[in-house]
């Protein structure tokens, strides 16, 4: 995912032996290693020399990013006799749709996976290319074998060519998936929602059956979906549907109305902030001119571009299905109460989906261009033997054209 970008090793600094010392890999100790970690972290800025660049600010908890998984393990890496911090990594372990399902006589099932997801890989930049993160990887491989992994995956941009050197050519990694990343700046003004739609609030037990019963031959959706619903992260599951089918539609008879669309939110501001860094003058002039102009004459209702180049956190909407004949415009309806909530927080600057590339949401996700990115890639591992009577995930073509992109990976 775009915002948990993997770091790879880029040079070997001058003077250093032939030799190096040994590198230690250990679990992360919060109250010894905590200030090392978050030190390292700001050292190790994605981006190049004058480029733009996305920074990530983990609010002060490094482990932030997958303690809401159960199942989590964070790694870091010391280097020579003063055992210097130098490098970390992140892991957890979920059970996950695979896209396929299990015939029986009563029913189908969806086929889950136990899948290990890596990221927040970082390694100081004066000590790449010494193989600290190779053994930060495959210490973490280990991790998830011992604890019943049976695939593992990791995210990062298309352009990011090291790391994906580092997962396909070092690590046995494949190329899996390529979701798309979708953002739409939060501006000034109020997005009015149509009057014949109405929008109800879903309760997370009720949101959990209903996307139980929508994403179970999508992949990657989570068996665990009742627990993401009930984070404090989640700011609610939000159903979009014609004011005339309100009456006639009882969530308690399992059945959905024959035109409705739906999604959550979660934030993300209170795990980690994000800030760009590396643009030119005139690009921060350009932005803030139209705030300016916006502000000065804002019955223009001009979308000005919100000033990222301070922290600032982000809405992510996922879950996101719609059916019927109406679906498009009930998505778009929906996308517009992110907004309007994003814009009521002062803190969030923009609203951002992942959906897979052919994903029929995506025509109703409003984004700017330049802002959002066509591919994303998603790599995979297995690690030893399949199970005979189930497929071979990795190896399989896409099943579904539906990926369930889960915020706590972000």
């Amino acid at each position: 995912m775009p915002f948990s970008k993997i770091a790879a090793e880029n040079y070997l600094p001058s003077g250093w032996p032939e030799k190096p010392p040994v590198v230690v890999v250990r679990e992360y100790d919060e109250a010894r290693d905590k200030a090392a970690v978050e030190e390292l972290e700001r050292r190790c800025e994605v981006g190049q020399p004058g480029k733009a660049s996305l920074v990530t600010d983990l609010m002060g908890d490094p482990i932030a990013r997958v303690r809401n998984f159960m199942s989590h393990i964070m790694l870091i890496g010391e280097y020579g006799d003063e055992r210097e911090i130098v490098g970390v990594i992140r892991g957890c372990i979920k059970t996950v749709t695979s896209g396929k399902r299990r015939s029986s006589i009563s029913s189908q099932s969806p086929v889950y996976v136990k899948l290990a997801y890596i990221l927040g890989l970082r390694v100081s930049s004066t000590h790449r290319r010494l193989g600290i993160a190779t053994k930060l990887v495959q210490e973490l491989e280990e991790w998830c074998k011992k604890n019943g992994a049976e695939y593992a995956y990791m995210a990062t941009e298309c352009s990011n060519q090291a790391s994906l050197n580092l997962f396909t050519q070092k690590c046995n990694y494949v190329k899996f998936r390529n979701p798309t990343v979708l953002v739409q700046p939060v501006h000034l003004h109020y997005k009015p929602l149509p009057s014949d739609i109405t929008i109800v609030r879903v309760p997370p037990d009720l949101a959990g059956s209903i996307y139980r019963n929508i994403f179970s031959s999508s992949e990657f959706f989570p068996k665990d979906i009742d627990r993401l619903l009930s984070n404090k992260l989640n700011l609610g599951t939000f159903m979009a549907l014609p004011k005339k089918l309100l009456p006639k539609w009882n969530p308690n008879n399992g059945e959905l109305p024959a035109s409705f669309a739906i999604l959550s939110i979660w934030d993300t501001k209170e795990v980690f902030r994000l800030q760009v860094k590396g643009v030119s003058a005139l690009t921060h002039a350009a932005c803030l001119g139209t705030r300016v102009i916006d502000a000065m004459v804002p019955w223009l209702k001009i979308p000005s571009v919100p000033n990222v180049f301070k922290n600032f956190g982000f809405y992510f909407m996922y879950g996101l299905h719609m059916e019927g004949k109406d679906g498009v415009r009930l998505m778009k309806a929906l996308c517009k109460l992110a907004h309007n909530m994003a814009r009521a927080d002062t803190r969030c600057r923009v609203v951002v989906a992942e959906v897979g590339q052919h994903d029929p949401v995506r025509e109703a996700i409003p984004h700017w261009k330049k802002f959002s990115w066509d591919e994303d890639i998603w790599c995979i591992k297995r690690f030893g033997q399949v199970n005979q009577n189930y497929h071979d995930w990795y190896k399989c073509s896409m099943s579904s054209s539906v990926i369930f992109v889960d915020p706590r990976d972000l």
